[in-house]
């Protein structure tokens, strides 16, 4: 287990409701150790009183931070407690979703309005761990989008003892836009961010949005302290497979494709064993070929195949023979 995440900050994979669930995440790790994972947001309601286990995770998964929706510094506290005893490498608080759900229960995006709030609440989780806590946030709010608000925001929440922010370099429309149009729609600004670095040199700053290539990545973290890719990191997965070389200095040979396939075997099996679904799994591995001759066979295959009841690790085998069967 790492308990110093600090340096896997460089590249971070987002927190994604219905993407990054346990069984992508496990998969992104077969081709990058080094990258720090995001659990999918958890309300602090379901930890606490939700009937399923909503801290569960695979060991392999490390190192791996938790991301909590809430706005009740007590129940934040206890939630940040539970996940230091679980296990988790980082406890990390949602201040950038901007859906109406998300909203109704007065968490995410709309708590940029808020400072003192996030400070309360991050105070009371630092209170309760000594894993780092962190905020994952926007540059701003419908109109409350300049710069000073922006800064007065960080620097109050820094007060309280978070010395790690991840900013979404878009702002967000709280009504209007739906979360899918707020990661579209709103203009990025990653100067913006990169003055917040330089304004707060001692905070460790990561941004997010809007990152597909390795030339971007290099230009962000000539910058800032790390960056977080979202979307790309899911639609073309195998993107992780060169992080460890790029960026953390690994000399080992990533695993090609077909090999991240034979990998991936032995939990896809544990998971029919346990009475789970094929497509559970397969449903996150539909990029794994992307940009490969023969991709299209693989995704076919699979959107074919993979939901059938009595589907298989057979289907996986046959879905990688048909990227070569042309």
């Amino acid at each position: 287990m790492i308990t110093d995440i600090s340096r896997n900050r460089r590249f971070s994979i987002a927190p994604m409701l219905d993407w990054t669930d346990r069984h992508y995440r496990y998969f992104a790790r077969l081709m990058s150790s080094q990258a720090l994972l995001y659990t999918e947001m958890v309300t602090t309601g379901a930890i606490l009183f939700g009937k399923g286990d909503y801290l569960a995770y695979n060991d392999a998964e490390h190192p791996l931070a938790l991301q909590l929706g809430g706005s009740d510094p007590q129940a934040l506290a206890q939630c940040a407690r539970l996940a230091e005893g679980r296990g988790y490498d980082e406890v990390n608080l949602n201040v950038g979703c901007p859906s109406d759900r998300v909203q109704n229960g007065r968490f995410g995006a709309c708590l940029m309005a808020e400072p003192q709030l996030v400070a309360d609440c991050v105070n009371a989780m630092r209170q309760q761990v000594s894993i780092p806590v962190t905020v994952k946030t926007r540059i701003g709010i419908d109109e409350q989008d300049s710069y000073s608000f922006l800064t007065d925001f960080v620097g109050r929440v820094s007060e309280a003892g978070c010395d790690t922010f991840i900013i979404h370099a878009r702002k967000a429309w709280l009504q209007g836009l739906s979360p899918k149009e707020n990661r579209e729609i709103p203009p990025l600004d990653y100067p913006r961010v990169y003055q917040l670095k330089r304004d707060f040199p001692a905070l460790n700053i990561s941004i997010n949005g809007g990152v597909k290539r390795w030339e971007d990545i290099a230009e962000h973290l000539s910058q800032l302290d790390g960056v977080m890719v979202g979307r790309e990191a899911y639609q073309n997965p195998y993107l992780l497979a060169e992080v460890d070389q790029r960026l953390f200095g690994s000399d080992k040979a990533p695993l090609n494709r077909d090999e991240v396939v034979e990998a991936i075997l032995p939990y896809v099996e544990q998971h029919l064993q346990s009475g789970g679904r094929l497509n559970h799994i397969t449903r996150h591995l539909t990029g794994l070929y992307q940009g490969v001759a023969g991709g299209r066979s693989w995704r076919r295959y699979l959107s074919e195949n993979a939901h059938k009841a009595d589907a298989g690790i057979e289907v996986l085998l046959a879905a990688r023979n048909s990227v070569y069967q042309r």
